[in-house]
Order: structure tokens, then C-alpha cells, then sequence
């Protein structure tokens, strides 16, 4: 399980890294990809910046409790952007890829919950 949590973790940082990375020096891949510079691209930047630090630091050390709601808060905005932006988008694909990745992570730290003492309501 903990190989499967530092993947999901590690992904959103090679994946994040060349994003976020882009988004801050304004770079014609980031506009073709996210479109030009708005202030609605400037929160995602924020967005995409603080998930990339909390994966750093998960992934140094990933407490599980902290892991859920990182992972369970992607899968609903990646899975989202398949109805605000349409299928037809390489971010789109990109995230849905990522959210099953991240789905999977999430049901197996589910199934182990008992032993990490992790109470469902």
C-alpha cells in the first residue's frame, strides 16, 4: 500500500513540476494547454502549486490521513473537468489517467483501514 500512495504521489509531481513550472514563466505550451493568461489561470496555478507541495511533503512522509483528502480532492476536479471542458482536451485525458490512478490508491487505503485505524463515518 505504501508503494501504491508514494506512486500516486510521485506522479502528481512529475506531473506537476513541468506544469506549475510553466504556468509561472508564462510558456506557449501552458497557453495552447490551459489557454492564455486570466485570473481564473492564476488560481489554477495557485492550485496546482500548493498540490505539488503537499505531494512533496506526503511523499517524504505519507501520512495516510493526510494522503486521503489530497488524493480524494483530485479525483473530483480531474473527474470534473471531463464535463466543464469535454473529453476532447489533453488535460482532460491526462487527468482522468491520473484520477483512476488516484481511485485505486484511495480503495486500497480503504480496504487496509482497520489496520491504519482509520475511522469512516
Amino acid at each position: 500500500m505504501k508503494k501504491l500512495i508514494r506512486t500516486s504521489l510521485l506522479i502528481n509531481i512529475v506531473v506537476l513540476i513541468p506544469i506549475v513550472f510553466g504556468m509561472f514563466l508564462e510558456l506557449p505550451f501552458i497557453d495552447r494547454a490551459w489557454g492564455t493568461l486570466t485570473a481564473s489561470r492564476g488560481i489554477l496555478t495557485a492550485l496546482y502549486f500548493a498540490l505539488l507541495v503537499a505531494s512533496i511533503v506526503l511523499f517524504a512522509r505519507p501520512i495516510v490521513v493526510f494522503v486521503v483528502p489530497v488524493l480524494a480532492l483530485q479525483v473530483v476536479y480531474k473527474l470534473t473537468t471531463l464535463f466543464t471542458v469535454g473529453i476532447f482536451n489533453p488535460v482532460v485525458i491526462s487527468n482522468l489517467g491520473i484520477a483512476v490512478l488516484h481511485l485505486v490508491t484511495l480503495w486500497v487505503i480503504y480496504q487496509h483501514r482497520k489496520e491504519l485505524n482509520l475511522h469512516v463515518m
